[in-house]
């Protein structure tokens, strides 16, 4: 199976499955004498790690990593650095019943399609358990970047509800179970999503993720645009549907005058007026934030009975048991962070490639 590696200088491979004995990925790239360790990682897995509310899978990992290779005395080397993130709670008895069947909305069809063979533990590599082994890289993306360039994700709408912007608060991302920059959104979410998980049904969502820091000129006119690699790298996220970058398709509605990021003399360089832009000017940033949004489909996997058809092409119906999540947009918010580091970092690097 092609198409599991990414990035140019910075470049990662994944591997693993969601039911499998463990996941992981390996990292190129790596600058030498980077000070990194699992305690480096854990943090950004624990905000991803399931079960840690009944808005999200009751499935129990630990998501523990392991540094296999590329690191010496608390330093990395230079060298390839191995993750490892064994799983210990699979339940593939869960899947044995729909093991001939096809989930509407998810990608066992195509799978089964493209390869000739099914494994329905949980959807195998298709699963989003394979994101963990991204948190971790992203991690490793975070240290190439330095304390100067930030990173961080909320979510910003849950089904139909959105937040209020000019209540966006960074300090109650994390006080809420829904990465939720908004108190009273967070709190009116909680009731609408357990009449969602109640029902056996699920919900959709939008991720904003902001780099603040990162400074002008990284990347390439063209095809090597910063802002279509963010593009690519959210849309490698599983049950991601669309992503937009600044104002994206509201831009659609301005004039000219009012898209228009205007520009006046700073004391350290220019000074713009607005972000509309997003932070990218020609695919290359502007040093304002970088700003970029995508929206995830509801979870495929719900106890309501969808009509289907089974690996025979007969027709029939499916519910998915197990444990799954009411909206699995909640625990892209960390996935999403961490593509966008490594998606910076990699353009970092190859910027200072061109340093004379």
């Amino acid at each position: 199976m092609a198409g599991n590696s990414f990035g140019t200088l910075f470049r990662f491979t994944t591997w693993g499955e969601s039911h499998g004995p463990a996941l992981g990925a390996v990292v190129d790239g790596v600058p030498p004498l980077l000070d990194l360790s699992e305690d480096d990682i854990q943090p950004y897995l624990d905000k991803r790690r399931p079960g840690q509310s009944r808005y999200t899978t009751q499935r129990r990992e630990a998501d523990q990593v392991r540094i296999l290779s590329g690191t010496f005395e608390g330093k990395t080397t230079g060298t390839p650095v191995s993750l490892m993130i064994e799983n210990t709670d699979q339940r593939s008895k869960d899947y044995s019943e729909i093991a001939r069947k096809f989930r509407p909305g998810h990608a066992d069809y195509t799978y089964w399609k493209k390869y000739g063979i099914r494994d329905y533990r949980g959807g195998g590599r298709s699963s989003a358990r394979e994101t963990a082994a991204r948190v971790a890289v992203g991690a490793i993306a975070r240290k190439v970047l330095g304390d100067s360039i930030k990173v961080r994700g909320a979510l910003v709408q849950m089904g139909p509800h959105h937040i209020d912007p000019d209540r966006w608060d960074w300090d109650q991302v994390d006080q809420n179970p829904f990465f939720c920059p908004d108190e009273q959104a967070a709190e009116s979410w909680a009731s609408y999503l357990d009449g969602v998980r109640k029902a056996g049904s699920s919900i959709g969502a939008v991720i904003e993720v902001r780099a603040e820091g990162a400074p002008a000129g990284l990347g390439a006119p063209i095809y090597d645009k910063l802002d279509s690699d963010l593009a690519r790298a959210m849309m490698t996220i599983n049950a991601v549907k669309g992503v937009e970058i600044g104002d994206g398709f509201a831009a659609a509605e301005l004039p000219g005058e009012d898209n228009a990021d205007e520009m006046r003399a700073g004391n350290e360089g220019p000074r713009f007026l607005s972000n509309h832009a997003g932070g990218v000017l020609g695919g290359i940033s502007t040093g304002q934030d970088i700003v970029v949004r995508f929206a995830v489909k509801p979870t495929s996997s719900i106890l309501t009975p969808r009509r289907t058809i089974d690996i025979d092409g007969q027709e029939t119906e499916i519910v998915t048991k197990g444990r799954h999540d009411p909206c699995v947009g909640i625990r892209a918010v960390p996935i999403g962070e961490a593509m966008m580091a490594i998606v910076l970092a990699d353009h970092l690097l190859r910027q200072r490639a061109l340093a004379p």
